[in-house]
C-alpha cells in the first residue's frame, strides 16, 4: 500500500500561481494529478514516470503547467501558472503502478485531495 500525501493548493486570481506537492511512501511508475470540478468529469492534468521522467499534460494546461520530481524525497510536485477560473477545480495526486495511459481507472493510489480555487 503506497500511501500520497498532498500540499499546495488555495486561492489565487486569475494570472497568478499555485504549487502542488505530493509525497510517496513507496514505489509508484508514475505520479501525478487528476482534477475534479464540480457537475465534471475527473480529468487527468499532469503526469510523471518517476523512472524515466517523462511526462504528460492535458491539452488544457499544457504551456501553463509543469510537473517535476525529486527522485531523493520520492515526491512530485505541479507548478500551475497563468491560472484561469476554468482551473478551480478539486486537484487528486494519484500514482500509478504500471505503464499505462494516465486515467482514472489506470491509477493504482489517491491522495485526499486539495482545492485550487482561481477567481477572476
Amino acid at each position: 500500500q503506497v500511501r500520497l500525501v498532498e500540499s499546495g493548493g488555495g486561492s489565487v486570481q486569475a494570472g497568478g500561481s499555485l504549487r502542488l506537492s505530493c509525497a510517496a511512501s513507496g514505489y509508484t511508475y508514475r505520479m501525478g494529478w487528476f482534477r475534479q470540478a464540480p457537475g465534471k468529469e475527473r480529468e487527468g492534468v499532469a503526469a510523471i514516470a518517476t523512472g524515466s521522467s517523462g511526462t504528460y499534460y492535458a491539452d488544457s494546461v499544457k504551456g501553463r503547467f509543469t510537473i517535476s520530481q525529486d527522485k531523493s524525497k520520492n515526491t512530485v510536485s505541479l507548478q500551475m501558472n497563468f491560472l484561469k477560473p476554468e482551473d478551480t477545480a478539486m486537484y487528486y495526486c494519484a500514482a500509478a503502478l504500471w505503464r499505462k495511459d494516465w486515467a482514472s481507472e489506470n491509477t493504482d493510489y489517491w491522495g485526499q485531495g486539495t482545492q485550487v480555487t482561481v477567481s477572476s
